[in-house]
């Protein structure tokens, strides 16, 4: 997960900084190529990653007596490998259509000048880029959706054992420290949702041509 926030990170801003200073730079085959398709690779993998142990830790921690969940408390060890294989496979099929995508778009364009070739690419690139984009999204959603559901069920969890241990009077260390994983899963759930907010936000100005907006968001992510 930390290697994929790392390269998903870089990846983003060096896209963002060649568009900005140096557009024509992506005209070179395959730099455009490469940046959108990382781009799309390690947002993904890094989405999927962060859902899969966010319900791992749900699943672990929180205590809850429904059979299904017991099921999966016994289970979840074998599954989060597979899930998160999983998540990387449909991250590197994504990355692979973009790729194709975007080198298709920009194939058509090279005899115009470096501007004009940029602003065709674009228009061809979202005019294939449509069923991806449906997809990008439907897997970002998806995965905080998942984060919604384990970050929830884990507060209530330990809102529910540390009301139990205010009733028996359990040493204070025990609260502070269930006090301090809820600010813990708190704070990462903020931090996820302006991530999310965000991730939509690009998805959606990308198709309106506001680079500036797209910068923006980047730089808020």
């Amino acid at each position: 997960l930390g290697c994929s926030r790392f390269w998903y990170l870089c990846s983003t801003w060096m896209y963002a900084f060649l568009s900005e200073f140096y557009p024509c730079c992506l005209l070179v085959h395959p730099i455009v190529q490469l940046l959108e398709s990382a781009y799309r690779f390690f947002s993904c993998s890094n989405l999927g990653g962060s859902a899969c142990l966010c319900s791992f830790y749900c699943i672990k921690i929180a205590n809850f007596r429904n059979r299904f969940f017991i099921y999966l408390k016994v289970k979840i060890d074998r599954m989060v490998p597979w899930l998160l294989l999983g998540s990387v496979v449909l991250s590197l099929i994504i990355g692979i259509l973009v790729y194709n995508t975007v080198d298709k778009a920009v194939g058509k364009n090279l005899n115009f000048t470096c501007q004009e070739s940029l602003q065709k690419a674009t228009i061809g690139i979202e005019e294939h880029f449509f069923p991806l984009y449906f997809l990008t999204g439907f897997l970002y959603t998806t995965s905080f959706i998942a984060v919604i559901f384990s970050a929830v069920f884990l507060l209530f969890s330990l809102w529910r054992h540390k009301h139990k241990m205010q009733t028996n009077s359990t040493s204070s260390l025990s609260m502070e420290a269930h006090i301090r994983a809820m600010k813990s899963i708190l704070s990462f759930f903020i931090m996820y949702s302006i991530n999310f907010m965000f991730l939509i936000l690009t998805l959606i100005y990308s198709l309106k041509h506001q680079n500036h907006v797209i910068f923006l968001g980047y730089t808020i992510q």
